[in-house]
């Protein structure tokens, strides 16, 4: 036999592929990732960035729970940025520049150190189906490979079409082929799909760049980093810049729009509502004079520049011609032209929340397939997916994450309960308990579970214990240090603030929105000794465990009743045609999307509070 029999065959080596493989492995399944070039396994096919709003808390998740994306996003940083630090600590998010080229060979680098894990360079063509279960795949020079579980994680590549202007060509990135075959089987398994686009911009030569016209965008003067190893953060950064478009620029778009395949019917796919190309943004928003254009190097070695905002499929010279009025690019060399893609997903209410499909068993679907757009997104999917894919040929339970423990956990419910017709982004107004699910907490929150998985060592876990040790210390001494007001009363004086009249702990002073944990040593000078032997990371959890107390335990409060929901399990045989109290709409759509718990059945859209009463009633008979 050319091949043994796997307990994991994952298709696509990009962000969900190499996450899903990742984990797969280390959790112990003889692993195979196939791909059809193994020179781009983890490529950054858009922007050479991590994170971002929401993004950021996910990639720390991924983190916290074992997965890769957060030390190869810090081994390949070139700049680091912490977003909306003016805002609430929820609203805080880490985001880097990389490097492209070492993202991608550091990717490679990690996978080859997995023992567990083979590599084949193929195009997967179909999967092998005995019955109602996947049993393996075959490949376009007529492999066939066994496995126990297969994950799907194609990306754009599914009957991917690019379009530049009037031109079309095959392919899922530039200068790569698309993937045949796999959608026209699962569409005659039964299963259903669609079409989606995304874009990218052009790439130009920094070198032909005036950026004295631009506004500087330098990373954080004390960068962070993702991972909560012991990665090192940069010593030194790059900057990015800032302009923007103007009439002239959106005049010379629309000279093109008459061969733009936005406009003219030829693309049908439904694009980012999020990210729309630029032409899309001139076209909506047609009362703006400008938009933000942002100027991001893609490596520390490389002249190649990306420009982040412009996202195009129109003709190349009128790509051209527009982005040379951009202040600062009136010299601008194109290296490779912006372009649209469309590709094939299928609609995620045909999985369950461990991503297994429901039509075939033991078949999982992670990434751009799902129809969410992002690395992030992806990436988290292919974890979920190859934990799944392991604990399935161990014959274990799957594994879960509620709304209430992860923004991965919002992400998937959402694909599930309410699906997408459009690419889906992560959001912080997403998760309707984002002030527990922020991005500095994610080890606290998730490596036990990890650990449990297999995917953290006992020494890291041993470091969350000691950190969660020290925030019950420290809150514990603040609670009983009292401050008088002899001592305190000039301090907050000139931090304009109440004085006090009588000894109040300092855990009570630093809930005032005037006072800091820094300004707090100011006040007692007895406490800047004190507060040496905690990490900063510790100090930054008290103040904000302090700060948001009393909206933290709302917020639990209420997770809890939620979460109450989920306890009442639905049996999966459950014929909801018999209930003719539901309304039809609802008995549509429990039966399509046939959740496990009457809290997930809570969540799909159109089953409104009375239908879900309605089964508890019934459920209870």
């Amino acid at each position: 036999m050319l091949f043994e029999i796997y307990d994991v065959i994952v298709v696509g080596a990009g962000h969900a592929g190499n996450e899903a493989a990742a984990a797969a492995a280390k959790m112990g399944s003889k692993t195979l990732l196939i791909t059809m070039d193994m020179a781009k396994m983890g490529q950054m096919s858009c922007n050479p960035a991590m994170g971002g709003v929401a993004k950021g808390q996910i990639v720390r998740e991924i983190d916290a729970l074992g997965g890769l994306s957060g030390i190869v996003t810090d081994e390949s940083a070139i700049q680091f940025r912490m977003l909306n630090r003016s805002k609430g600590p929820a609203m805080w998010s880490p985001r880097t520049q990389n490097d492209r080229a070492r993202f991608t060979e550091a990717w490679r680098m990690h996978l080859e150190k997995i023992p567990n894990l083979d590599f084949l360079q193929e195009m997967v063509t179909g999967i092998l189906i005995e019955g109602d279960r996947v049993v393996g795949v075959k490949t376009s020079i007529g492999l066939e490979i066994k496995s126990r579980t297969v994950v799907l994680t194609n990306g754009t590549f599914l009957n991917g079409l690019i379009h530049i202007g009037e031109k079309q060509m095959g392919g899922g990135r530039s200068g790569e082929r698309a993937s045949k075959g796999i959608t026209e089987q699962l569409v005659s398994l039964g299963f259903e799909s669609g079409r989606m686009k995304t874009g990218t911009p052009p790439r130009v030569d920094g070198r032909s760049l005036d950026y004295s016209k631009m506004e500087e965008q330098p990373g954080d003067e004390n960068p962070g980093k993702f991972s909560f190893t012991d990665t090192k953060p940069l010593s030194h950064q790059r900057s990015c810049h800032i302009t923007y478009t103007n009439p002239t620029v959106h005049e010379v778009l629309e000279g093109g729009f008459d061969r733009s395949p936005m406009f003219n019917g030829r693309i049908r796919g439904q694009g980012p509502r999020y990210c729309p190309s630029i032409e899309d943004k001139i076209n909506r928003f047609a009362e703006r004079e400008r938009h933000q254009i942002f100027v991001e190097p893609e490596g520390w070695d490389t002249i190649e520049v990306y420009v982040n905002g412009f996202s195009t499929s129109l003709p190349e010279e009128v790509q051209h011609q527009a982005i040379r009025h951009i202040p600062g690019f009136e010299k601008a060399k194109l290296f490779r032209p912006g372009y649209a893609i469309e590709y094939d997903y299928f609609p995620p209410t045909q999985l369950s929340l461990s991503l297994e499909t429901k039509l075939i068993e033991n078949l999982f679907f992670a990434g751009q397939i799902n129809g969410t757009t992002g690395y992030e997104e992806a990436a988290c999917q292919g974890l979920i997916a190859g934990i799944n894919a392991h604990q399935k040929t161990q014959e274990q339970e799957s594994f879960v994450l509620r709304r209430s423990e992860a923004y991965i956990g919002v992400l998937i419910d959402d694909l599930i309960n309410k699906g997408t017709d459009e690419p889906y982004r992560m959001f912080t107004s997403r998760a309707e308990f984002r002030l527990l699910l922020r991005q500095d907490n994610a080890d606290l929150r998730l490596t036990e579970k990890g650990h449990q998985l297999g995917l953290i060592n006992d020494s890291r876990l041993e470091k969350v214990f000691d950190k969660r040790n020290a925030i019950y210390e420290l809150l514990q001494d603040m609670k009983q240090h009292k401050a008088a007001p002899e001592e305190i009363n000039d301090g907050l004086d000139e931090l304009s603030t109440a004085t006090i009249r009588e000894k109040v702990s300092i855990h009570q002073l630093l809930k005032r929105p005037e006072i800091s944990i820094n300004s707090l040593t100011k006040l007692d000078s007895s406490l800047a000794n004190h507060f040496q032997k905690f990490d900063i990371e510790v100090l930054e959890q008290v103040e904000i465990l302090t700060k948001y107390e009393s909206y933290l335990e709302k917020e639990r409060q209420h997770a809890e009743r939620v979460e109450s929901l989920e306890g009442y399990r639905i049996p999966s045989n459950f014929d909801y045609t018999k209930v003719k109290a539901l309304s039809t709409e609802a008995r549509e759509k429990l039966g399509k999307i046939r959740p496990e718990t009457i809290g997930q059945a809570s969540r799909i859209s159109g089953v409104s509070p009375a239908d879900v009463s309605v089964i508890m009633v019934y459920l209870g008979k």
